[in-house]
């Protein structure tokens, strides 16, 4: 038995001047009526409309043909005819519903994404005009990640001809794409000219940088990679999808980089300084070589002067800030929290305002529990649980509305049981009132009884969705944290330096967690941002940043420890390695983290409070990795344990050595 999804019309306040059937009404009852979504069946239905006890508001309850998918695309069409009905003065329509919602929902995605990229690419372009000091070698990165978004694109548009993948996948590749895209071509160009500025032709010039700076993006890209491969675990397709865009994102990223960026270094030569801003190119990261040497030579001294010091004030709060988490309050976010500007959140509201239902909100209203009975109904042992299971949910206080009789398909062999749902579908108390109908009710009715009985609905899909979430959240976690255990143990020939890793990241992504807490749930800074208030972390939130955050950390962590291990081979000097990986990593690190914090911040501006949480969270867990874990708790990590940072047990000296930047001294 087909799902439905309905939507309300809400037309009210003192327009209907003319009555039920007054002009302005009938014309607008005539214009849905003569359209194609709604079955004939339905139109019956229409009249005569609910009315509100203050005479000022009446409610039109219809259905929409076909899937949700179906029914988002084909409300359009009923939204035109609602915005040309508003035009007069004589009164406002609303409408709210599945399918409205989920058709505002992509609308106003879609306008964050344009503001991301309106605000994004302009900061990150000014960054990249610091760091290089040259218009060509700025735009370099840029048209790199332009390229990788348009190929993750093209091909997730063909993978979706085959499989459903969510609307949010488009913002995903967008934002992961300008970050990583612009990011690796960066260590790439900087590189090269670094190789050019030494006396070597552009032909050697590109051989070292990809044998370099190469081998560090190809190894960064693939601990992404296999980071968000851990979302594939988790049987949703939601996260496959998500998944399944930033891994494509990150491959035709490295891609673009490793193949089409030397070409093009290799035809521009020197002309990659073309248009160079003589006062800028002074502060470049060429031409600020010496001054960056000094500045973070100086903050490598005084952290290393006192390491546990460094390490207690930087390290404590944010412990302290991660244990917020432990606070979050998970759900799933919903049109309470749409902008105030949105159309479907105001034709709740009036909904709400206008029609008592006890406690069953308008979404509960339009979303109610279904109850499937799949068996042969006319028998008297069904018949007798379908009493049972009807007066048990009846009785039950929890749900003020009874369930409505049961439609029967005509073969007999299913039937629908629909149960107006209290408070919000997508709450957790929600979903325990769902496992309540499911392991109670549902149990105790049909004990013994010759049929299926499955419970579905808006509820019924948070409460399998939360469920799913909690079970496979410590899969993926021991999955991310043990592969990235593997890899960089045979990196760098350690099993201390991946620990520490381990250990760092997680702080970045738990401080990340509590921020989110604090300023989104508790409200502290909320105005300052600009964000809204929310009442629930969506619940696939975490996951996804703990994830994506992880691959990306670690592109940072392994940049400078390559540096570092070179230098300790050589030297055999801790300090002296670290100083120099601080040094020589420092100004390029910074300006790769501030162009990620600036395209994610861009994206946590937008309007829906999903893309707030998720760009505020890899802003800041990005920010944090890139200043003060690594210019503090890394440099004073090592420091304290000095060589015992480079142990590998004598059992474990069989596996091979990956070495990612083998540069010349």
């Amino acid at each position: 038995m087909e799902k439905v999804h309905s939507d309300i019309t809400a037309l009210g306040s003192d327009i209907i001047s003319g009555g039920i059937d007054g002009t302005p009404l009938s014309h607008y009852y005539q214009a849905i009526a003569a359209g194609p979504l709604i079955s004939p069946e339905q139109l019956e239905q229409l009249l005569p409309l609910l009315v509100s006890a203050s005479q000022r508001t009446v409610l039109m309850h219809y259905t929409l043909a076909g899937d949700l998918d179906e029914a988002t695309e084909n409300v359009e069409e009923l939204i035109h005819v609602i915005r040309e009905a508003n035009a007069a003065d004589d009164f406002r329509v609303l409408i709210g519903g599945d399918a409205s919602v989920s058709f505002e929902n992509n609308e106003l995605s879609a306008h964050d994404l344009e503001q991301g990229e309106r605000f994004g690419v302009p900061i990150a372009l000014i960054i990249l005009l610091l760091l290089f000091g040259a218009v060509a070698a700025t735009l370099l990165p840029l048209g790199m990640a332009i390229v990788a978004i348009a190929m993750a694109l093209a091909a997730v548009g063909i993978i979706g001809q085959a499989f459903e993948l969510i609307f949010f996948v488009t913002m995903i590749i967008t934002m992961i794409g300008l970050a990583v895209g612009i990011d690796y071509s960066l260590l790439i160009v900087s590189r090269f000219r670094e190789e050019m500025s030494r006396g070597l032709d552009k032909h050697e010039a590109v051989a070292k940088a990809g044998d370099t700076a190469g081998r560090t993006v190809l190894f960064s890209g693939t601990t992404v990679v296999i980071a968000l491969i851990g979302m594939f675990i988790v049987p949703v397709s939601f996260f496959q999808s998500l998944g399944l865009g930033a891994i494509l994102v990150v491959l035709t990223a490295l891609a673009a980089t490793l193949t089409l960026l030397p070409a093009l270094l290799a035809l521009l030569g020197h002309r990659v300084d073309f248009l160079t801003i003589p006062y800028l190119s002074r502060f470049s990261l060429r031409g600020a070589q010496d001054s960056e040497g000094g500045f973070w030579l100086a903050i490598t001294r005084a952290v290393t002067r006192v390491p546990v010091f460094s390490i207690l004030l930087i390290g404590v709060p944010m412990i302290v800030l991660s244990s917020f988490y432990f606070g979050i309050t998970t759900g799933l976010n919903d049109v309470n929290s749409f902008p105030e500007s949105s159309e479907t959140k105001e034709a709740f509201i009036v909904f709400e305002e206008e029609f008592s239902f006890g406690d069953v909100t308008p979404a509960g209203f339009l979303s109610p529990a279904e109850i499937v009975i799949d068996g042969d109904i006319g028998s008297p042992q069904v018949q007798g649980a379908i009493a049972r299971l009807t007066q048990s949910l009846a009785e039950d206080p929890a749900f003020p509305i009874p369930p409505e009789e049961a439609e029967v398909n005509p073969a007999g062999d299913l039937a629908l049981l629909t149960l107006r749902f209290p408070g919000e579908v997508n709450s957790r108390a929600a979903t325990e009132k769902m496992g309540t109908i499911r392991d109670v009710h549902v149990a105790e009715a049909f004990e013994g009884v010759p049929a299926e009985v499955y419970v579905g609905g808006a509820t019924a899909e948070a409460a399998d969705f939360f469920n799913i979430v909690d079970m496979f959240t410590p899969i993926v976690f021991a999955f991310v944290l043990g592969s990235s255990f593997i890899i960089l143990m045979l990196v760098f020939r350690s099993i201390v330096i991946p620990l520490k890793a381990i250990i760092m990241n997680l702080l970045s992504v738990g401080t990340a967690y509590g921020l989110l807490v604090i300023v989104f749930q508790h409200g502290v800074g909320r105005d300052f941002f600009g964000f809204q208030q929310a009442e629930v972390i969506d619940a696939w939130i975490p996951l996804f940043l703990f994830s994506i955050l992880f691959g990306l950390s670690m592109d940072y962590h392994v940049f400078l420890l390559s540096r570092i291990r070179e230098r300790y081979d050589e030297s055999q000097d801790n300090l002296q390695a670290v100083a120099y990986g601080l040094q020589s990593t420092g100004r390029m690190i910074t300006g790769a983290a501030l162009i990620m914090v600036a395209v994610f911040g861009a994206f946590a501006a937008g309007e829906t409070i999903v893309n707030q949480l998720v760009g505020f969270g890899l802003a800041v867990a990005v920010l944090l990795d890139a200043t003060l874990v690594r210019s503090v708790l890394v440099p004073a990590s090592m420091a304290v344990l000095g060589r015992g940072n480079w142990y590998l047990p004598s059992w474990l000296r069989w596996l091979p050595d990956l070495r990612v930047e083998a540069e010349d001294g």
